[in-house]
């Protein structure tokens, strides 16, 4: 609906309300009426006449109405043969324009396809709301003033627009996985929707290595989902999890999915990732967990994707490797980099890292830094208790 109405409005805010709009009008002829026999082309054709009611008023367009009035019982405009057979996965493609930067990208397609919040997409790209909003509008008026043509892509055009689409379907996983504010540790419905996306991306397009990869770090990562809190929802470290509840059948897929990607002799990062998340996942124990490998995976993803949150997580690996003094070293010269300011990881980690070198107070005082950046109410009763334990 919202792809088929954006390309009448040419306007993405536009097309978002007459959809809602056109919800609404649905409640009460339906009520009235019945359910039509084709809800979608129902609901479709009335947010388009919606948009156009728009245009018409604003006089914008009045030259151009003629090529874009269209019968009533009009539905989507989706070929009978299409490129992308998912709904929804037509809908991300679509999004992810070329035209657009690829933060631009991205970030459009979360908070419009995905229904991801404004303060939520800050969060993943470690930047302040105010900031993603302005991006996010700058992104809408590019697109309205450049009239980009806004059309599902065909299978020629798939490959160029791919890496938005994963990075979309990661970050939507990212934002379900350990989910940036509220109460609850997860959003079952994010998390859901980025498995199905990456399953039907696998299905369409298997022999781009990075697919199978980012699906096989997806199963992987959530093959712990049921152990990562406790019955009354605290969070559990990996460390403290019950490893014989993990869900093996995942775990064996991602593991297939892995081998499959390492043997085309070109992996990208989400199976580098996807190769991490393996050895954590077959290890018997936290402590039995292969680290030096780990570290060398770490290594190799930076070649690949050159960033402070991947550092980061690299420096626990190192820390069980070469101990906390090298680790956090790593950490405190990562507090120098500007994009991870108001990420409250990094002082999380640093606390913990300072617990075990017996340097409590100071551990003490980056808890207390870390639960002032935090918003999930799991995460910050989780470093409320390790600093309570703490201090007397």
């Amino acid at each position: 609906m919202l792809a088929a109405t954006a390309r009448v409005a040419g306007d993405f805010d536009l097309a978002e309300e007459s959809v809602q709009e056109a919800y609404v009008a649905a409640l009460g002829a339906w009520a009235r009426d019945g359910v039509p026999d084709r809800p979608g082309a129902w609901l479709t054709a009335t947010a388009r006449r919606k948009a156009l009611d728009v245009l018409r008023r604003r006089q914008v367009l009045r030259a151009k109405l003629p090529l874009l009035v269209e019968p009533e019982e009009a539905g989507p405009d989706i070929p009978d043969e299409v490129a992308v057979p998912d709904d929804r996965l037509r809908l991300v493609f679509t999004c992810c324009h070329p035209a657009l930067a690829r933060e631009a990208q991205v970030a459009l397609t979360l908070r419009l396809v995905c229904g991801v919040n404004t303060a939520d997409i800050a969060h993943a790209f470690l930047v302040a709301e105010p900031t993603m909003a302005a991006r996010l509008t700058r992104a809408k008026k590019k697109i309205a003033a450049a009239r980009l043509p806004y059309r599902v892509p065909e299978a020629a055009e798939l490959p160029e627009r791919l890496d938005a689409v994963l990075t979309v379907v990661h970050l939507l996983y990212t934002t379900g996985h350990i989910a940036p504010t509220g109460g609850d540790l997860v959003r079952a419905d994010l998390v859901d929707r980025a498995l199905h996306l990456a399953r039907m991306l696998a299905t369409l397009l298997p022999d781009e290595p990075e697919v199978p990869g980012l699906l096989a770090l997806l199963l992987l990562t959530d093959a712990r989902r049921a152990t990562r809190t406790d019955v009354e929802g605290r969070l559990l470290r990996l460390a403290d999890q019950d490893r014989s509840r993990w869900d093996r059948d995942a775990i064996d897929e991602g593991r297939r999915l892995v081998l499959g990607a390492f043997r085309t002799g070109r992996p990208g990062r989400y199976a580098v990732q996807a190769a991490i998340a393996s050895l954590h996942a077959l290890a018997p124990s936290y402590a039995a967990t292969d680290w030096p490998q780990i570290v060398k995976l770490y290594d190799m993803l930076l070649d690949r994707w050159p960033s402070p949150v991947v550092s980061l997580n690299r420096a626990v690996a190192v820390s069980m490797v070469d101990g906390p003094v090298v680790a956090l070293a790593e950490v405190d010269a990562l507090a120098e980099d500007p994009r991870l300011t108001g990420y409250h990881y990094l002082p999380a980690i640093r606390a913990d890292l300072l617990h075990r070198l017996g340097r409590d107070d100071e551990a003490a005082q980056a808890y207390r830094a870390a639960i002032d950046l935090v918003d999930n109410d799991a995460e910050r009763d989780f470093l409320t208790t390790r600093l309570a334990e703490l201090t007397p």
